[in-house]
């Protein structure tokens, strides 16, 4: 119906009519509940500390949206006693498939914060523990996520916890609003032999910036055929998965664009993206660079460029797979052709010190690896004895 002016006696006469209000039932605001420290380790996971039921130690749990639930390490399970029930279901992960058993009815103990009727799957997480050099003794997903509104502040490195409820956000930024069924899944725009807009995972227990997998990069041919790829591995559930190592022109997420982002492909066997659906995943490498809400009861993730926002990438590439075995770091993969295998590195090579470092640590050792074109001097012991080694890391992004 085309609406015609209003005249002033029409006017005069609205003056004198009643209108009902406009009811609208606000949520009671968000309470804060507590706040805690956490830190970042390599690839930009987080950790924090929290304790299980009535065992008295603190345990290091990884914060992440990619989980579906809440889990514990098998060897963490174990040690403590925990009892523990078969069942059917079953879980994937990047390197297997496996079923899980539970301990139902459990209680998570933050600072400030008590956590009941949790029920955790139980998995094997030595692989992290290795990769990390300390020990992971569970992932906090969706089953904590979904109760409450969280905050994760990268510049001052504190979680802070919230009841559900009506939030003010801070201005600026931007709010993603992802489809939610256990894991958020958001939409971005990814340009290199074209422009693709497709879902992704959200992932902040993914130490990368961005990862597709190969059904999804083949059948979009989003990626340009000119572009070098190295060959590389991840760990996840299941143990190791070998990968492509290289970069993308362009990701958009939101508003915020960034270029030349590093980036991983993989043969998805146990389809943990569920393609044709989703095509990969955005890591925390990325998502560090925002202080987040997370707000899975509307659902909503408030994205605030943070002072890492500017941090330059990570374009170092070895090829060397190091992991922490019994104390000592162990070369345990040399990747064909990359510059470990160049520099004469061998598997079962001892790690004693990188560039003079002789802490055994092994995230020092990872972040002295992490500057292209550095030339490291490497001490390894072998069965041969004591042996320097000269390793050059290269960049993906050049090629040298």
């Amino acid at each position: 119906m085309r609406l015609r002016p209003i005249t002033t006696l029409l006017l005069l006469t609205l003056a004198h009519i009643s209108l009902p209000a406009q009811e609208v039932f606000e949520p009671a605001p968000a309470k804060h509940i507590t706040s805690f420290g956490f830190r970042m380790l390599t690839g930009g996971i987080i950790t924090l500390r929290a304790k299980l039921s009535q065992f008295p130690d603190s345990l290091t749990f990884i914060l992440d949206t990619g989980s579906g639930g809440i889990s514990l390490d098998s060897t963490t399970a174990a040690g403590i006693k925990l009892k523990t029930v078969p069942s059917d279901r079953t879980i994937r992960g990047i390197a297997g498939s496996m079923l899980v058993r539970f301990a139902y009815n459990q209680t998570l103990r933050l600072p400030g914060l008590t956590v009941d009727s949790l029920n955790f799957h139980i998995n094997d997480y030595d692989i992290l523990t290795s990769a990390y050099g300390e020990k992971i003794d569970g992932i906090i997903g969706y089953s904590f996520l979904s109760r409450y509104i969280v905050k994760v502040d990268y510049d001052s490195s504190k979680i802070h916890v919230f009841t559900k409820g009506s939030i003010k956000y801070p201005r600026g930024g931007f709010m993603l609003k992802p489809q939610l069924q256990f894991i958020p899944v958001l939409t971005v725009q990814v340009k290199d032999a074209r422009d693709l807009t497709a879902r992704y995972y959200f992932d902040t227990g993914a130490g990368m910036c961005f990862l597709m997998s190969s059904d999804f990069v083949n059948d979009s041919a989003v990626i340009s055929k000119r572009r070098k790829w190295y060959a590389t591995q991840a760990e996840g559930l299941g143990g190791k998965a070998p990968m492509k190592q290289g970069v993308v022109k362009q990701l958009r997420l939101g508003p915020y664009k960034f270029r030349n982002v590093p980036t991983y492909i993989f043969d998805d066997e146990y389809n943990v993206t569920q393609y044709p659906s989703v095509g990969g995943l955005i890591g925390n490498d990325l998502l560090r660079r925002f202080n987040l809400i997370i707000n899975y009861d509307r659902p909503e993730i408030h994205m605030m460029p943070n002072s890492h926002f500017k941090d330059v990438f990570d374009y170092a590439y070895t090829g060397l797979g190091m992991y922490v075995v019994e104390g000592e770091i162990l070369v345990i993969d040399v990747m064909p052709g990359s510059p470990a295998e160049q520099a004469g590195f061998k598997p079962d090579d001892l790690i004693v010190a990188v560039q003079n470092n002789f802490s055994k640590n092994i995230q020092t050792y990872k972040n002295l690896m992490q500057t292209p074109g550095e030339k490291l001097k490497i001490l390894v012991l072998r069965e041969g004895g004591p042996i320097v080694l000269t390793l050059k890391v290269k960049n993906i992004l050049t090629g040298k």
